[in-house]
């Protein structure tokens, strides 16, 4: 397995990150690596995605930062040159997919269904985002979906939190969750780091209770 995806794996829970103003970034990864939570995926929703990507590579180098919500090659790029050291995108883009592929990117693509899981597997990836997670069927579907597809490994996201990821992460074919309970928007904005701190310190409990260690 690629040496990200073992990190991530053993990190077990990425934190969801938007942020709108770069200057909470510094703080935010502060937060998340001393509640040991050293990772991030920093979504390309807003315009200070790229920015805070390179202010967390660059002051948190011990922090593993990848790039969420990359909907074009651009951002591919852009990402990448900020620090970026993973990609992950909602839905199966083959385009974004293969580029990403050619250039040694490690992406982790949106599936929802065995269809994208196909085309996932036609590029060489063995490891997929399941997206939405909860609305798209939750654990249930995953184990649906991993029967036929003994190699894949699934990294679900979306109405992911603090009381349903247990049960996802104790399934072995889970490499780790995404979640934003612990990085939300709300608590960035009014400066609570000591919070998301706090918040991340947990979710690292979680996910030493869940795979017993």
């Amino acid at each position: 397995m690629n040496e990200v995806l073992e990190k991530i794996q053993e990190i077990g829970i990425v934190p969801v990150v938007v942020l709108d103003d770069a200057k909470d970034a510094a703080p935010l990864a502060k937060a998340l690596c001393e509640g040991g939570l050293p990772c991030a995926e920093v979504t390309f929703r807003t315009a200070a995605a790229e920015e805070s990507i390179r202010i967390m590579s660059e002051q948190f180098p011990e922090m593993l930062v990848g790039a969420g919500t990359v909907l074009t090659t651009e951002q591919v790029d852009h990402a990448v040159a900020a620090g970026a050291k993973f990609i992950v995108s909602p839905g199966m883009n083959p385009r974004i997919v293969k580029y990403c592929v050619e250039k040694g990117i490690l992406i982790t693509p949106g599936c929802a269904n065995p269809s994208d899981i196909e085309q996932a597997l036609e590029n060489g990836l063995d490891v997929v985002k399941f997206f939405p997670a909860e609305p798209a069927g939750g654990l249930k579907m995953i184990k649906a979906m991993a029967a036929p597809y003994v190699g894949v490994k699934f990294m679900p996201t979306g109405g992911i939190n603090q009381n349903n990821v247990r049960d996802y992460l104790a399934y072995d074919r889970i490499l780790a969750c995404g979640g934003s309970w612990m990085v939300k928007g709300d608590l960035v904005a009014a400066g609570e780091f000591d919070k998301i701190k706090e918040l991340a310190a947990e979710a690292v409990e979680i996910v030493k209770e869940s795979r017993g260690k």
